[in-house]
């Protein structure tokens, strides 16, 4: 397989086409190098339009799904930034590149693993990684610029949405099969919040979120 071209075939051909047109991060797409964070016996699918498994029954999202979040998001580099679902390490080392900070949680022991050794391979010097329980958000690091949920949610709780600051923007697949939303969610003072929806998808559900309850906000 030639890496680059298929490299190349992913940013033109999937990623693209779904609205993905910042420049930078189509350049950081090229950079973070996808396939040393895809587990050796996938790599051949590292660049298709797809879900990658990970241990667990956890997957890595597919790259057009990854990269239009990152470029809902607007991450900018004196933030700080929140991802819950570290899987293999590339969503964490992607908003690296554009953040000042990234803590990264996974409950799974394994994953935690595997995202740090990946980082560190990768130089992400800005990425703390923890293991423990994102269901709910992680406090003891609040208040954060941005959240990313690399993992679907029934709903988004709201102790997630407090750790934001005025301002911040968290974004999540949200809902159940077979239609889920990827939503981002602003906060605009301390008892409002705006969200839109950005497109339709699907995403394994992060654990411990179908204990979440079901009520909005």
């Amino acid at each position: 397989m030639d890496i680059e071209q298929a490299r190349f075939n992913m940013i033109e051909q999937q990623i693209r086409p779904w609205d993905v047109l910042d420049l930078e991060i189509l350049d950081l797409l090229a950079i973070v190098k996808r396939e040393l964070f895809v587990p050796t016996a996938y790599q051949a699918l590292a660049f298709v339009d797809m879900e990658i498994p990970l241990p667990a029954g956890q997957n890595m999202l597919a790259p057009r799904v990854e990269a239009r979040m990152l470029q809902e998001l607007g991450v900018r580099k004196h933030e700080n930034v929140l991802e819950i679902g570290a899987g293999s390490g590339y969503m964490a080392a992607l908003l690296a590149h554009r953040a000042q900070h990234v803590t990264t949680l996974d409950i799974v022991p394994e994953l935690a693993d595997m995202a740090s050794q990946n980082l560190a391979r990768h130089g992400a010097t800005n990425v703390q990684v923890i293991e423990a329980d994102g269901a709910h958000g992680y406090a003891a690091g609040a208040p954060f610029d941005v959240i990313c949920v690399s993992g679907a949610l029934p709903v988004v709780p709201r102790a997630m949405l407090d750790q934001l600051k005025i301002g911040g923007r968290l974004g999540a697949i949200v809902g159940a099969a077979p239609v889920m939303t990827a939503q981002l969610i602003t906060r605009l003072s301390d008892t409002e919040f705006q969200t839109v929806n950005l497109f339709e998808t699907m995403a394994t559900p992060l654990i411990g979120a179908d204990d979440l309850p079901r009520f909005r906000f």
